[in-house]
């Protein structure tokens, strides 16, 4: 009985040993992966392209010499088009409503730049203007008496 014992001690210790060192080549083999991407410096990256429709989760793809590497990104359902989502600018008040045009505008300079894109140092959007409604005077309700 002994015996059996000593055995199963001996095989329970012996495919500990070989689990953790299987643990050990798999942790290895992902930093060389890793480390091999990641010796190229100069990575570019595109913009992201949503998976369905103009906005929502996405991919963004980046190249360095002759490396491929897809990052999972996110473009806001409220970002502007005309300037895209990697460009991150500050914008001023909204300006007086110009009746010619029927719109209101303000400048927004550029904050900071994601991946490297490509963004104008300062832009210009605008809004129409709200239309103006007419306040009405609210008469007083009276509570069940008639004078």
């Amino acid at each position: 009985m002994r015996g059996l014992f000593s055995t199963v001690v001996v095989l329970l210790v012996a495919l500990m040993i070989v689990t953790t060192e299987a643990g050990k080549n798999k942790r290895e083999k992902g930093k060389e992966a890793k480390g091999g991407a990641t010796e190229c410096a100069e990575w570019r990256y595109g913009s992201c392209v949503p998976n369905n429709g103009d906005c929502g989760v996405g991919v963004r793809e980046g190249t360095c010499n002759d490396q491929m590497r897809k990052l999972k990104c996110k473009v806001p359902c409220n970002w502007k088009k005309e300037f895209g989502a990697d460009c991150k600018y500050k914008f001023g008040s909204w300006g007086e409503c110009d009746t010619a045009t029927g719109s209101k505008n303000r400048s927004g300079t550029l904050k900071k730049a994601l991946y490297d894109a490509e963004c104008q140092p300062t832009i210009q959007v605008s809004k129409p203007c709200p239309a103006k409604t007419k306040t009405k005077a609210k008469g007083k309700k009276g509570r069940g008496k008639e004078n």
